[in-house]
């Protein structure tokens, strides 16, 4: 009950202030200068599992999800967001997924493997769209 309470306050309070307190408060690690968008929500059952690394952007209802229940098993792991990394509006992002640093994730795509640091990523499944900031090469690659 605690945690939906937090995660409800993290999705409406007008404060990113207060939204970060409440992500620390459910046991998130929250750097400095996340931004966390408007009704964006974290895991309620394993919040602990996020990290929000500095300066990272979480967009407007976007879901980070610490676990999945799956048809034979049941599911935990770590969600990561690099620093600078941003999340594109109602993208939802799955267990054990690691936003590297510099990558940016589409709106409305589902990101169910870790995103290099530097690559733009989009879709359902999210796949790599651009890798120009990760290979450094100036030309924009896709895949």
């Amino acid at each position: 009950m605690v945690n939906y309470v937090l995660v409800w306050v993290a999705r409406i309070a007008p404060s990113l202030r207060v939204r970060s307190w409440a992500l620390r408060r459910l046991g998130a690690t929250v750097e400095p200068g996340v931004s966390w968008g408007l009704e964006a929500t974290l895991d309620v059952f394993w919040p602990e599992l996020a990290t929000l690394e500095a300066d990272c952007i979480v967009g407007y209802d976007a879901v980070l999800l610490c676990h999945e229940f799956l048809q034979d098993e049941y599911r935990t792991g770590e969600v990561v967001v690099g620093e600078r990394a941003m999340i594109g509006a109602k993208a939802v992002v799955l267990p054990g997924v690691r936003i590297g640093a510099d990558a940016q994730v589409a709106a409305n795509s589902l990101v169910t493997e870790d995103v290099p640091p530097g690559a733009t990523v989009a879709g359902v499944p999210a796949t790599v769209v651009d890798r120009d900031a990760a290979d450094g090469d100036g030309d924009p690659t896709v895949e």
